[in-house]
């Protein structure tokens, strides 16, 4: 089910850690082509698209004034919900509004002398849409993920879509989140037609101004393709951890932790230990075979696994850590020996896990760090979703005429340099009739 794979940074890449990181060439021309259509189409047709692609994708058909749930239903989904699970919902938003408070981002201003200020001006974006995926599994940790940074942020205008179900009615337990976060907008919709939806309006859902929040395949293929027409926080793909693991490492605690990853039900999750230690390496084999085998998703864990699950021995965990930055992981757990000594040496991840306690999933969904992040590589170049993905900053100039008068020379060269001479002459303009004055 995992293989055991040996790793050196002199010796030619194994076939198995080639594949794992082959994930990051993207998603097939065939998901993208078909994602353009759908795109083409909903601008096109409009609601009648989207009436169209329901039913096809979804199989319930709803007309145009059924996308847009009315507030009571929202509300009548938190009422039939469990207590407990109400009460760990609210308890995992505080956590996740607490930690993003401390996110906040203020407008600045500075005086540069001659009366001249400079500076940044934040503002929140206007109107964001959240995509929530409810089809396999109702993805509640991922509803709150989005909203509640969005609502720290000053968001004015928030709307979640999420997939129906065959009673036309998107899941529950998300329309119970919704209504507990005061979240009024939520439409029946989900995948490539609901992104389209977003980005350019129809008649019955008001386009935003940015979309974030995962999704498959087609989802991921249609924020990618309407970037430009409105903002995206990122393109995540298939989930993936990664556990530096040493002797002293309990092997079924890492193989916990490789599965809780393999179930989201893909195929294309990757799973991989990395140790020091072949014996750390045999049982925590051992153990995902043992474990796996008693969970109700073993076969489609089973399938990621066998495709891009790896347990990887190495010589020593500096050669551990350069294979991490190497894979810039969403995930990393660091179950060594003083976990902090290492957290330095990363470079590239997502998240990092410090200690036996940190397993990943209490960063999906309650520590209160986001669990929406860079996946396929990207680690080494993006951040997890945070208050910045939702404001956007103005520079600001206050420029004086004294400081003009003192710098105007300067501009008019690098303008001249360029070649643009109507820069430089907006500059003398100004400088020619203050002499005259």
């Amino acid at each position: 089910m995992i293989d055991i794979v040996d790793y050196s940074p002199d010796a030619p890449l194994p076939p198995k850690l080639a594949d794992i990181l082959g994930r990051q060439a993207g998603i097939p021309e065939e998901i993208e082509e078909a994602v353009r259509d759908i795109i083409s189409d909903v601008r096109r047709d409009g609601d009648a698209a989207l009436v169209r692609f329901s039913e096809r994708f979804d199989g319930v058909v709803l007309s145009p004034e059924q996308f847009l749930l009315p507030p009571a239903q929202l509300q009548d989904a938190l009422q039939a919900s469990e207590s407990d699970l109400v009460e760990a919902i609210n308890a995992a938003a505080a956590n996740i509004r607490a930690f993003h408070e401390r996110q906040r981002i203020n407008s600045w201003f500075m005086e540069d002398g001659d009366s001249v200020v400079l500076g940044k001006k934040v503002t929140p974006i206007r109107r964001v849409g959240i995509c929530v995926p409810g089809g396999a599994a109702p993805l509640i940790s991922s509803l709150l993920m989005a909203v509640v940074p969005a609502q720290v942020a000053g968001v004015e205008e928030i709307c979640i879509v999420t997939p129906p179900q065959e009673n036309g009615l998107p899941h529950p337990d998300l329309l119970a989140t919704a209504a507990l976060l005061g979240v009024a907008e939520v439409y029946a919709l989900g995948g490539a037609h609901a992104v389209a939806a977003l980005a350019y309006g129809t008649d019955s859902i008001r386009s935003v101004d940015k979309i974030v929040g995962p999704g498959g395949p087609y989802t991921v293929a249609a924020k990618r393709q309407v970037y430009g027409v409105v903002g995206i926080e990122m393109v995540p793909g298939p989930s993936e951890i990664v556990v530096l693991a040493d002797a002293a490492a309990d092997p079924s605690f890492v193989a916990a932790d490789l599965l809780s990853q393999a179930e989201h039900g893909t195929g294309l999750e990757a799973s991989i230990c990395i140790t020091n230690s072949a014996s750390v390496a045999a049982a925590v084999q051992r153990e995902v075979e043992t474990q796996a085998a008693e969970l109700p998703r073993h076969e489609l864990i089973e399938a990621a696994l066998t495709r891009f699950g790896a347990i990887v021995c190495v010589s020593d965990l500096d050669v551990g850590v350069d294979l991490v930055n190497r894979l810039a992981p969403e995930h990393l757990e660091l179950l060594v020996d003083e976990p902090w000594a290492w957290l330095s040496k990363i470079r590239d991840a997502g998240a990092v896990f410090l200690g036996e306690a940190a397993t990943e999933p209490v960063g999906d969904y309650y520590a209160g760090t986001n669990h929406v992040l860079p996946t396929n590589g990207a680690a080494r170049f993006a951040s997890s979703l945070g208050l910045s993905d939702f404001v956007k900053t103005s520079s600001i100039v206050a420029y004086s005429r004294q400081r003009l008068e003192k710098t105007g020379d300067h501009i008019t060269r690098l303008a001249r340099a360029e070649g643009f001479e109507a820069h430089a002459r907006a500059v003398e303009v100004r400088l020619e009739r203050w002499r005259k004055s």
